[in-house]
């Protein structure tokens, strides 16, 4: 049991004297406990020295599944949701959505990394194996047109030659007709473009209140890019190689650009004026006269280029194989299949199928560009349209400009087309 034993010193005086009765009071306690059975222990709570180690204290506290909170504010509306239920704002919804979407443009990505590396190694072993094949070949007629062998030799060697050779004949066909090095050049621009893509979605994300139209807008990217660059080579699903006239790339949707409202700052008419406007008609002008005449003259002469070694190639392999076997002094089949090396790496080492599509991506550029600045401009709503400054300042960098510089542009194409005489300026600055 315990016992307390208190004990008050000078009692009269300290009725006496009330004032000073704290000062001359004195209590002694004593508090006997016994002692407690072996394996009871009590834990004491550490407290937390100072306000750093409240805070590190605090951050150690997390929240479980069955008590989950959030908290969203839009339009002035605050809700504050616990007991497992998720945030439920207006636009959770179209937030899910676009993470998913953000989700398979990233494995997009991946995959067109990967596929263009595995073709541009295509493209190096296809080439290293059949100049090889067709300078084995040569070497082979030419021993055997020397004479030094006869019978059984001879036959062997002119038999060789012509294997070789049909057989360089049949790759150079198929390389040709896939072309490696414009395959690889297709998956570069469609992993370059998902990520720009990529980056949009970011960034609607990131702003905030996106709706069910910037979903489908960013829907009908994705399937947009997958039908401009596909991966597969069988099926039909590949690009033609060799179309019968230049095509600026399109991979964005063909039922028209989604121009997504950007504000900077509420201003009149949104930034918006005549002055800039006509800017921007006589920057889409110089952009159709200038850049995209001079890309298409161009992919049509890196086309037509393309279109001739790829047939030039696998005939002269086909003639040297048959002159190997036909032809008595070795002469057609040396000089078929010297001339078949030098053609398969002029096409394939200077991967001119990569420059006909380098071409082709530019001429898609500047008509994206082109119709961007349409769609803006004919809408006539100004508040529906992008903010103005913002536009001006994205159509300046697109084009590798300074606002002043694109303003030069357009003022210098207006006073050519006054005076009826052709502007020496193209309007981009990076291609």
């Amino acid at each position: 049991m315990s016992s307390l034993r208190v004990s008050i010193l000078n009692p009269l005086h300290s009725s006496s004297s009330s004032s000073s009765s704290s000062s001359l009071k004195r209590i002694n306690c004593s508090i006997n406990v016994p002692k407690l059975p072996a394996g009871v222990s009590f834990s004491v709570p550490k407290v937390a020295s100072s306000r750093r180690s409240m805070v590190e204290e605090f951050g150690k506290f997390t929240v479980t599944d069955n008590y989950k909170s959030s908290f969203a504010e839009k339009n002035d509306t605050n809700k504050i949701l616990h007991d497992g239920d998720l945030c439920n704002t207006i636009n959770s919804e179209a937030i899910i959505q676009l993470y998913a979407i953000l989700e398979a443009v990233a494995d997009r990505i991946e995959m067109h990394t990967n596929v263009g590396e595995q073709r541009n190694n295509w493209n190096t072993l296809l080439l290293n194996s059949i100049n090889m094949l067709t300078l084995t070949a040569s070497t082979m007629a030419g021993v055997a047109g020397a004479g030094s062998c006869e019978g059984a030799p001879l036959l062997a060697l002119k038999l060789s030659s012509a294997l070789l050779f049909s057989a360089a004949t049949g790759m150079l066909l198929a390389t040709n007709k896939i072309q490696p090095s414009q395959l690889a050049e297709e998956q570069r621009n469609a992993a370059r473009l998902f990520k720009q893509l990529q980056a949009q979605i970011q960034t609607t994300i990131a702003v905030g209140n996106p709706s069910e139209s910037d979903v489908r807008g960013a829907m009908e990217r994705v399937l947009a890019l997958d039908k401009a660059y596909p991966m597969p080579l069988l099926g039909g699903a590949m690009l033609e190689k060799f179309p019968e006239k230049f095509e600026a790339a399109r991979w964005w949707p063909q039922s028209g650009l989604n121009i997504k409202k950007a504000q900077m700052k509420i201003k009149k008419n949104n930034g918006w004026n005549v002055e800039l406007e006509e800017e921007m008609r006589e920057v889409m002008e110089v952009v159709k006269r200038k850049d995209m005449e001079d890309y298409e003259r161009l992919g049509n002469i890196a086309l037509k280029i393309n279109k001739g070694l790829a047939i030039s190639a696998p005939l002269l392999t086909g003639i040297a194989a048959l002159g190997s076997v036909l032809s008595g002094d070795g002469f057609v089949p040396v000089v078929a299949g010297a001339l078949a090396t030098v053609v398969n790496a002029f096409e394939h080492g200077g991967q001119v199928g990569m420059v006909y599509e380098m071409y082709r991506n530019c001429g898609g550029f500047f008509q994206l560009l082109e119709e961007t600045i349409e769609a803006t401009i004919e809408e006539k709503d100004l508040e529906k349209r992008e903010n103005g400054e913002l536009f001006e300042l994205k159509m300046a960098l697109q084009l590798g400009r300074s606002v002043s510089e694109l303003r030069q542009l357009a003022s210098k194409s207006a006073s050519c087309r006054i005076e009826e005489r052709e502007i020496d300026e193209f309007a981009s600055k990076l291609f």
